[in-house]
């Protein structure tokens, strides 16, 4: 809950995380930094209905009784945002122990420095793993066409009254999504969030490029945790 919180940028993670079939959970971090937490959870809450959310202080252990239920044995959990947020320090609270360097952030814009340059399946004493990702300013997206219906269901349940099927939700008559931004029913910027994303992944969908990226970003978190798997056992 610093000056990097960005519910756009929250978005494109629950996007992904619905498309991988993953249970969505908002951790925002660094709540010693703030007394006033409500508009972080409100901005939250606007892009994110029906997900939970967790105030958490990496530092003082406040809020962290809350992720408990999901550090169960066998279990993999994936962190995800940007640098600074303190994922590594999130890492080393549930672990109970400092298995993971910690860098400082620049305290002018709360940007940090990429501690975690490479993505890295941790096993707890517990039995759960943790895959920890570098820090990610953008996110890209790949097949996202289940996952971008479920984080924008309201965009979705309006399109499906447009008169045209194949509306872009632009100038075209008879546009229902439109009309609810007009009405102020939904939030312009939500409608042009879910048009940016969906157009990137129809053209992600068609790059070569981004298909070898996300061959080998699967095959990597495979090969890690084969890896683990036969180090622990």
């Amino acid at each position: 809950m610093n000056h990097d919180f960005n519910s756009r940028r929250l978005e494109r993670y629950l996007t992904a995380a619905r498309q991988s079939k993953a249970e969505p959970v908002i951790v925002l971090t660094k709540a010693d930094l703030t007394d006033d937490y409500l508009p972080c959870i409100l901005d939250a809450s606007s892009v994110a209905e029906g997900v939970k959310i967790c105030i958490v202080s990496s530092r003082t252990g406040y809020g962290m009784n809350e992720l408990m239920p999901y550090l169960r044995k066998g279990k993999t959990l994936v962190l995800l945002g940007s640098s600074g947020v303190g994922k590594s320090s999130l890492v080393n609270a549930l672990a109970g122990e400092e298995i993971m360097d910690v860098n400082s952030i620049r305290e002018d814009d709360s940007k940090g420095r990429h501690t975690t340059t490479h993505r890295e399946l941790i096993m707890l004493k517990n039995g759960v793993m943790i895959i920890d990702t570098p820090g990610m300013r953008e996110l890209g997206m790949w097949d996202v066409s289940e996952g971008l219906g479920d984080a924008f269901s309201e965009v979705e349940a309006l399109a499906k009254l447009c008169r045209f099927r194949d509306c872009s939700h632009g100038t075209e008559p008879g546009c229902a999504v439109r009309e609810a931004v007009r009405n102020g029913e939904l939030d312009e910027k939500r409608l042009e969030s879910y048009k940016k994303i969906k157009a990137e992944a129809k053209y992600s969908d068609n790059s070569a490029d981004y298909r070898r990226q996300k061959e080998q970003f699967f095959k990597s978190i495979a090969i890690s945790e084969r890896k683990k798997k036969k180090d622990v056992y």
